[in-house]
């Protein structure tokens, strides 16, 4: 009895953090609309509208401002609350409609269709399904490896016949599409390994699933020879239904205004740390090192330039924000230097392990009484009442360090006072 052919789904948001801000402001719909990246740095998302313009990707904002408004391209600021709640709406919709998914990014995810009687069917009800209850769009792209899945996505977003949905289970649509893609739109090869390929006479995902895979392995490596496996059919890469543990985490942005005295650093650090600790406990990790950085703006060659890093050993490890706090304060005191115009500092989480994967030390400072338990308190009300309902009292609401953010929109989804108004 042969083994059942294995189906793989890709659901990915089109344009995520433009169609976030477009659920909550029906305004925006068919406007174009292009998303900038913390302290309104650079264009980091654009519509469908706004790349029909011609809208730079990483375009700096200062520079393209005035064209922007000339276009009537409206612009906001990253607002990673209101994505992130959006994406997990997404996602749990998607875990309820389909066997088993694995989170890929914040805005896409594999689905086993495997045994699924007409996954076109149930492609296209879970992207109607998306549409309807979270006015979320978008593309489907199916098929029997998570290569082509992709490919068969990128081709159900780029040809509107498709409806957003792309069944490539069938080989012989399978050849079509891969005679017509680019091999710089099949997953994992990028521009630099494409310009190698293109010396190779390989400018289609056919050309390279065709080619001899010796070569390949010998010239570009085992990943390289897997893509091409994958394209021919063969699944190489299975579902995970989790990522693994995270064996680091990171906590930093620049600060909206450069700083020179210590209080603010050691404001800005504070939530830094906290939001790295809920990281932690979210995947049921314990920390056991930490490493605290502090800098300049090092591209600045005309001003004053520092930057260090420190790293510390905890008692034992732990996943309480106030230990944890504490130690990276007592580094940031090492590592400052006054009179310099700090445009950010960092925490990093080291030495991960999973809770209850590690004996004990006998001879360790036991952990304070009931941090576990407030931990998960402080975790459940901030996930329900929005981040940062609960904080360590060294956070201000309205710090003067904080990103600039002239064009946020509101939080919409996480928080209380910012839900949408209906005015009688």
């Amino acid at each position: 009895m042969s083994a059942m052919r294995r189906v793989f789904a890709l659901i990915d948001c089109n344009s995520f953090y433009c169609s976030c801000e477009r659920i909550c402001q029906p305004e925006l719909k068919r406007r174009p609309v292009v998303v900038l990246s913390n302290n309104d740095g650079c264009i980091i998302a654009r519509s469908a509208e706004a790349k029909a313009l011609g809208i730079g990707m990483g375009a700096a904002y200062h520079k393209v401002r005035h064209e922007l408004r000339r276009q009537c391209v409206v612009a906001r600021s990253s607002n990673y609350p209101l994505y992130a709640d959006i994406s997990n709406r997404v996602m749990r919709l998607m875990a309820e409609m389909l066997p088993s998914i694995e989170v890929y990014s914040i805005d896409e995810a594999w689905g086993n269709m495997t045994g699924v009687a007409d996954p076109a069917a149930l492609g296209r009800s879970i992207r109607e399904r998306l549409a309807r209850e979270i006015g979320m769009p978008v593309g489907v792209g199916i098929s029997t490896t998570k290569t082509l899945a992709k490919l068969a996505n990128w081709a159900a977003k780029k040809w509107k016949g498709t409806g957003g949905v792309l069944d490539l289970t069938d080989p012989v649509r399978q050849e079509k599409l891969l005679r017509l893609a680019p091999v710089s739109e099949v997953w994992g090869v990028g521009h630099r390994s494409a310009a190698r390929l293109a010396a190779l006479n390989i400018a289609t995902a056919w050309d390279l699933a065709a080619f001899d895979i010796g070569t390949l392995r010998k010239t570009f490596g085992v990943t390289m020879e897997r893509t091409a496996r994958e394209l021919r059919g063969i699944s190489c890469i299975g579902l995970n239904e989790g990522p693994p543990p995270k064996e680091a985490i990171s906590s930093s942005k620049m600060f909206g205004v450069r700083q020179t005295e210590l209080p603010p650093i050691r404001e800005a650090l504070a939530a830094y740390v906290a939001r790295a600790a809920e990281k932690l406990r979210a995947q049921n990790s314990l920390c056991s090192s930490i490493q605290v950085g502090l800098q300049t703006q090092l591209a600045d060659l005309n001003g004053p330039r520092y930057a260090n890093a420190v790293t510390l050993a905890l008692p034992a490890p732990t996943d309480d924000t106030r230990e944890i706090l504490a130690l990276a304060q007592r580094g940031l005191s090492q590592i400052y230097r006054p009179g310099y115009p700090f445009s950010k500092c960092s925490i990093l989480l080291m030495n991960l392990s999973q809770r209850g994967e590690l004996t004990p030390d006998l001879f360790a400072l036991k952990p304070r009484s009931g941090s576990e338990q407030l931990m998960k308190v402080v975790d459940q009300i901030n996930q329900r009442e929005g981040r940062g309902a609960v904080r360590i009292g060294r956070i201000p609401a309205k710090p003067k360090w904080a990103m600039r953010r002239e064009m946020l929109s509101q939080r919409y989804t996480t928080r209380w006072d910012e839900l949408i108004g209906v005015r009688g």
